[in-house]
């Protein structure tokens, strides 16, 4: 008799969810799929699934976004456990979300095993959703909503090269609100951030901004945004 037997351990499986943003026409949107079998067919869900005995749960994350979503290359971290009993019809199914905001420009979506369809969906007017991914995402928001304001995190999203505006109206898309122009370049100037170059962009009909970049790319945290 092995140890679990010997405690009458119960059998639950584990799932990984990636939790995927990024901003489109300044627009917060989520990575989500349409499941192609039960439970929850053809209703939309996060990307994501059961993990193998031989995979570390970021390898098992990376790989299921990957096969679902045909995203691949993302810095992902580890959110909370999501684990309620009768969260999933197949038996005890414990998820832990990982988190990402990354930049869609270059990225093809592309499903090949559990998903008919990957689709960039507005955060804020979530569709139907299948499981209690209502509710990982709505953390996830608030996550995401608190490192932007708190860190660099905005680098993982911004182009090489960017003006104040469009970054402000990244951060006005995560956020969902309407930031005042003079108070965000201020703080963003406090804060030390970004190097403003030498080249300049022109913005509609107005005279040309100046363009920025980040001065580190490597994510870290600040005491206040």
């Amino acid at each position: 008799m092995n140890i679990l037997e010997k405690f009458k351990v119960d059998k639950f499986y584990i799932t990984v969810d990636p939790v995927i943003f990024t901003v489109i026409n300044d627009e917060l949107k989520i990575l989500l799929i349409k499941r192609k079998h039960p439970p929850f067919q053809d209703m939309f869900a996060l990307p994501g699934g059961f993990i193998k005995s031989n995979e570390e749960l970021e390898q098992a994350a990376l790989r299921e976004l990957e096969e679902e979503t045909g995203v691949k290359n993302v810095l992902l971290k580890q959110l909370n456990a999501y684990g309620q009993i009768g969260r999933d019809s197949r038996g005890r199914v414990i998820s832990i979300p990982f988190f990402a905001l990354i930049n869609s420009d270059k990225i093809k979506l592309k499903s090949k095993t559990d998903a008919y369809d990957a689709e960039w969906v507005s955060a804020y007017k979530l569709p139907k959703l299948g499981f209690d991914h209502k509710k990982i995402i709505g953390d996830a928001l608030n996550y995401l909503k608190s490192e932007i304001q708190k860190s660099n995190l905005a680098f993982q999203i911004m182009s090489e090269k960017f003006t104040f505006s469009e970054l402000q109206h990244t951060y006005e898309a995560v956020l969902n609100e309407e930031l005042d122009k003079r108070n965000f370049r201020k703080k963003m100037r406090e804060l030390d951030l970004l190097k403003e170059l030498k080249e300049t962009k022109m913005e509609g009909a107005h005279r040309p901004a100046k363009l920025c970049s980040f001065k580190q790319k490597n994510y870290f945290r600040f005491a206040k945004f």
